[in-house]
């Protein structure tokens, strides 16, 4: 088997540890699971001796009153076996839970700081499967193999003591299991650990397949694709099976011997046992004690071989974890960062260039303009031009490579984020909606917007008739990513929700895309008045020329050059490619 690289596994060792010391957070928990795990040792070793008292001075001499004592305190045993095993188990689970619950915070909190760069990058199948399977192989592993490995390692060395006190000779003939079960366990894990991170993965990658189905499953559908998909869905989960098989071979390979050195060293004790027992030199009472013993050490060694592969499970999963929650957060504030409050309308764009984190090419090249206050700029290009990556350079969801992005002559990685984003306006072209009401969704920037704001809000992206229309009104409950709403439904909301803030700068990212141009002109309409009072200025990504006649300037973008600029008269006398554009586009509409 392919041994896992030394690195990695430093890396996953590094891990776990940092998943015990998070124990700290909860070391009266832990601290009470220990000594309630000290108790049950202890009552675990008392019993085997309660039997041999028994027998030795009760059944052996015939002394009734011996053998009432001694079955009177098993029974006071019994039950602190279960009060201590009660204990410890409900403690070591509080502070598994606690862990798990620091953990899913940290990295839900780590995710929304992320920038998008990273994002772009991740598969949220695999985000997912870290937030809920790797966390709850972790939980486990505190919760019930890490005590029950410190409880073997307990009980190990009581019960080792004992037995050499009772018979130096029989207990190194038992003890031979130990050093020889350790070993056959290191091997285990050692040649195992690599194949569990496997497994988490196989299963990311069913996640991945589960979800991408979940979201497309109307263009699944559509084309017909059920029976690929399915196939697709079938090969990763034998895969997984496969994997876990693998993992089911390695256990068989490993503890079938075990389980036969236990029964062979319990023969052997039974038999010199039995020998010293003949020739006077061991009592009866002693010889069931010693057998009870070598179940209580042999005991301890097979639950850590059952925990081992939990263990190495937990190892791949925190080192899969803390993956993320290291994540480089690339888009930062600087120590000296000020906060963003007044926008007097000026952006400037410095010979930009930009390319995407593992990008081979740029997409943009050498991009300059500066807008003037209260101007409205619509930004025109072909598919894949470049337009929406100049959006999102404003609000900083990327950085430069080259040159700078000014707001009034100052750097915008100057300003904090919170300060810069809550002031930008944005309305995407993929638009979100959240499960929740219509209200909810159009006041989720500003929770404790009164419903007059939301329905004036509403009423400018014309959706306040078609919300008035519904049984429930604004309180209208909208499906899972908006299920139940048309695309330009949604997209009227986005507006809404955008307009609702308390934006300076006005993004409007191509977001009347999935509205019809009756419509369309519509909301430009309402909106035009409106944004001139409030932002400084504003932006309207677009494909329609039609949509964009009335701005102040236009931008037009081509492979991620800004190749032209003007009003739509200037365009269409000096720029060949906004002719071609807008030829296209009357010749398509014509054509409908």
């Amino acid at each position: 088997m392919v041994q896992q690289p030394e690195a990695q596994k430093n890396s996953s060792m590094q891990a776990i540890k940092r998943v015990l010391e998070s124990l700290r957070n909860y070391r009266w928990t832990s601290l009470g699971a220990l000594f309630s795990l000290l108790l049950l040792t202890a009552a675990n070793a008392l019993t085997p001796q309660l039997f041999r008292w028994g027998i030795d001075q009760g059944i052996t001499k015939q002394d009734l009153r011996i053998i009432l004592y001694s079955a009177a305190w098993m029974v006071v045993a019994a039950i602190a076996r279960g009060v201590f095993n009660f204990g410890q188990s409900y403690l070591a689970e509080a502070a598994s839970q606690g862990v798990a619950y620091d953990l899913r915070n940290k990295i839900f909190s780590k995710i929304q700081n992320l920038s998008f760069s990273y994002h772009d990058q991740s598969q949220t199948s695999q985000l997912l499967t870290r937030v809920t399977s790797d966390i709850e192989q972790i939980r486990t592993f505190i919760g019930t193999s890490l005590i029950q490995v410190i409880g073997a390692l307990v009980s190990l060395v009581s019960v080792a003591i004992i037995l050499l006190v009772m018979n130096w000779r029989l207990a190194i003939i038992t003890l031979t299991v130990v050093p020889i079960t350790a070993l056959l366990m290191a091997l285990f894990v050692t040649r195992n650990s690599r194949l569990f991170g496997q497994i988490q993965e196989q299963l990311s990658n069913l996640n991945s397949v589960l979800q991408e189905n979940l979201f497309g499953i109307r263009v699944v559908k559509a084309f017909v694709r059920e029976s690929a998909e399915k196939s697709r869905y079938t090969t990763l989960n034998n895969a997984l099976v496969t994997a876990n098989m693998t993992t089911i071979r390695a256990i068989r390979n490993t503890f079938p011997f075990i389980f036969l050195l236990s029964n062979v060293v319990t023969l052997a004790v039974f038999g010199y046992g039995g020998a010293l027992v003949i020739d006077n030199r061991f009592s009866i009472g002693e010889l069931v004690a010693f057998n009870s013993y070598l179940a209580l050490i042999l005991q301890p060694i097979l639950l850590i071989g059952f925990a081992a592969p939990a263990i190495a499970q937990a190892t791949a999963s925190a080192g899969r974890v803390y993956e993320i929650v290291d994540a480089a957060i690339e888009i930062r504030d600087r120590p000296d960062a000020v906060d963003f409050d007044t926008c007097g309308g000026r952006i400037t764009f410095e010979n930009v260039s930009f390319r995407y984190p593992g990008a081979t090419t740029e997409a943009l090249k050498n991009v300059s303009f500066e807008t003037k206050p209260r101007e409205l700029i619509a930004v025109l290009g072909m598919t894949g031009s470049g337009k929406s990556t100049i959006m999102n350079l404003i609000p900083r969801f990327y950085d430069v490579t080259e040159g700078a992005v000014r707001i009034d002559g100052r750097d915008v990685r100057d300003f904090t984020f919170k300060s810069l984003r809550s002031h930008i306006g944005i309305v995407f072209q993929e638009t979100t909606l959240f499960s929740g009401t219509i209200r909810e969704n159009i006041a989720y920037a500003k929770p404790n917007a009164s419903l007059e704001a939301v329905i004036e809000v509403a009423k400018t992206a014309q959706m306040h008739d078609f919300i008035s229309s519904l049984p429930d009104g604004y309180e209208t409950i909208v499906g899972e990513r908006g299920v139940g709403l048309s695309g330009g439904q949604k997209q009227r909301i986005a507006i809404a929700r955008t307009l609702l803030t308390d934006y300076s700068i006005l993004i409007l990212d191509d977001s009347t895309s999935a509205v019809d141009a009756k419509t369309a002109s519509q909301i430009q309409a309402e909106l035009d008045d409106l944004i001139r009072q409030k932002a400084c200025v504003t932006f309207v990504v677009a494909q329609r020329i039609s949509t964009v006649k009335n701005a102040d300037r236009i931008f037009l973008i081509d492979k991620g050059r800004l190749v032209a600029q003007g009003t739509h008269e200037e365009l269409m006398q000096t720029s060949p490619l906004y002719g071609a554009i807008l030829e296209s586009q009357v010749k398509r509409k014509e054509n409908k």
